[in-house]
């Protein structure tokens, strides 16, 4: 029993000693192939930087040239260490080995594919803003795993490819400007196509409405205490523009009703007492 058990140990060893100089090239060859791998990306970075490829396409070529030559590197490797293998009987295993794994990490796989496919098309770019899932920010990179998404509040949320492919994105810089809205109300005794005016010159005169879009002043509805108007207008897209735009429109609005003597009544809602009191009252 010892006898074989030291006989298979001595053989070990000396096929391990035999396979050292293969080793030994292969770990040669895999460290040639690193270099290969940061050159090629660099010569693909210098040919890419000519055209005008989006930055999340642009990774995405690297990635796949990096990944190649390691691919290439890997497989030569093998064939030093195991001379008997050939590149198809390689890519045979590789084929069988990859339903496998494929069946083990499916999620990963997944994201991995959703990355490629959200990088190839043309929107949701990096420097965008987009709203998904209950999740808005920034678009700061793009991975073939991953996005990063900035909040505006500073807040890095790491969102798996998969989500944003399979659910609705909202792209809110899309285009340079959006349509923005607000609801105003007037008193019931006040003169609506006077106050429609006011409130249309108001906007017209804010900074950063695009006129030329058309500014929306339509009647809306009977509120418990005003008539509402529905007002709409143009301007940046991004959220900052849109809370900047808000803040100059409303108050334009509130100062040109002011001085056209039209009041803006005070809501009023009801209490569990069953009274009605001016929203500015309750505790």
């Amino acid at each position: 029993m010892a006898q074989t058990i030291n006989n298979q140990l001595s053989t070990m060893w000396y096929g391990f000693a035999e396979s050292i100089p293969s080793l030994s090239i292969a770990l040669i060859l895999l460290m040639v192939t690193g270099i290969i791998a940061s050159f090629a990306v660099k010569i693909a970075d210098r040919l890419i930087g000519k055209t005008e490829l989006r930055p999340s396409l642009r990774n995405l070529i690297e990635t796949l040239v990096k990944l190649g030559v390691w691919l290439l590197g890997w497989f030569i490797a093998a064939i030093v260490v195991f001379p008997d293998l050939t590149f198809g009987s390689l890519i045979a295993g590789l084929g069988i080995g990859a339903v496998a794994i494929g069946f083990a990490f499916q999620d990963i796989f997944e994201n991995f594919l959703a990355g490629v496919l959200i990088m190839l098309r043309e929107k949701m770019r990096i420097g965008d803003i987009i709203e998904c899932e209950g999740i808005t920010g920034k678009v700061e990179h793009i991975t073939l795993r991953e996005t990063h998404i900035r909040s505006a509040s500073g807040e890095l949320t790491v969102v798996p490819n998969s989500i944003l492919f399979k659910n609705p994105v909202e792209i809110l810089t899309d285009v340079e400007q959006r349509c923005h809205t607000v609801v105003v109300g007037v008193a019931y005794d006040s003169d609506l196509d006077k106050a429609s005016e006011v409130i249309r010159k108001a906007v017209e005169s804010a900074e950063g409405v695009d006129a030329a879009k058309g500014i929306d002043v339509f009647a809306h509805e009977f509120n418990s205490s005003s008539i509402d108007f529905l007002v709409r207008w143009w301007a940046g897209s991004t959220p900052r523009a849109g809370h900047e735009s808000r803040d100059r429109i409303v108050r334009g609005i509130k100062r040109g009703l002011d001085e056209a003597g039209i009041e803006i009544p005070f809501p009023y809602i009801t209490h569990t007492f069953k009274d009605k009191v001016p929203l500015g009252n309750v505790d």
